[in-house]
């Protein structure tokens, strides 16, 4: 038995879960709404505001799938009530990020400005730390995948360097840093 598949969601108030003929699970929350498509190997229960995602068998697709539907669906419940986010981080000298509206420009050591457009459901936060002075970049929404997605793209724009870390990272990311050629030459 799939030990992630068979823990029960939580469904908080104010939420409704609605499934129809083809599996699709539609979840409604104060944020928004998602679909999520299940396997049609799995059935979906709700019983006094728990979600359960049961197999009528042990077919390898069945077991396959168990714990990614529960996830997928856990993941909808939580976008709709509190929503995700993921934070990045610039570092380097004039390397810098700033608004547009809802787009987002870097500027990032290129000849030109980078814009990142807006994506419905998708919002940009910028922040400014105080102690280590480099400038975050919130990625907020309620659709888990889309804001990761979302956040690599921006990550991609220009990845950290292995010599002096500079670039856009996540935060909490470690970059192992390489030596230079002359601290390499000294061994």
């Amino acid at each position: 038995m799939s030990r992630i598949g068979k823990l029960p969601i939580p469904v908080p108030g104010g939420v409704t879960i609605l499934v129809d003929a083809m599996n699709k699970v539609t979840v409604k929350g104060p944020k928004g709404q998602l679909d999520c498509p299940i396997a049609r190997e799995l059935t979906v229960k709700q019983e006094e505001g728990t979600l359960y995602v049961e197999r009528p068998d042990n077919l390898r697709r069945a077991r396959s799938q168990h714990g990614l539907a529960r996830t997928l669906l856990n993941n909808c419940v939580v976008g709709v009530t509190t929503g995700h986010s993921k934070t990045l981080e610039i570092v380097g000298v004039g390397y810098r990020a700033q608004l547009d509206g809802k787009a987002l420009i870097l500027n990032m050591g290129y000849s030109h400005p980078v814009r990142v457009e807006e994506v419905p459901g998708i919002t940009f936060e910028l922040v400014q730390e105080e102690k280590s002075r480099a400038q975050q970049i919130r990625v907020s929404g309620i659709d888990k995948v889309l804001v990761g997605q979302i956040a690599a793209d921006i990550r991609k724009v220009r990845k950290p360097e292995p010599y002096k870390g500079k670039g856009i990272r996540y935060q909490g990311e470690v970059i192992k840093l390489k030596a230079g050629k002359r601290a390499a030459a000294k061994k």
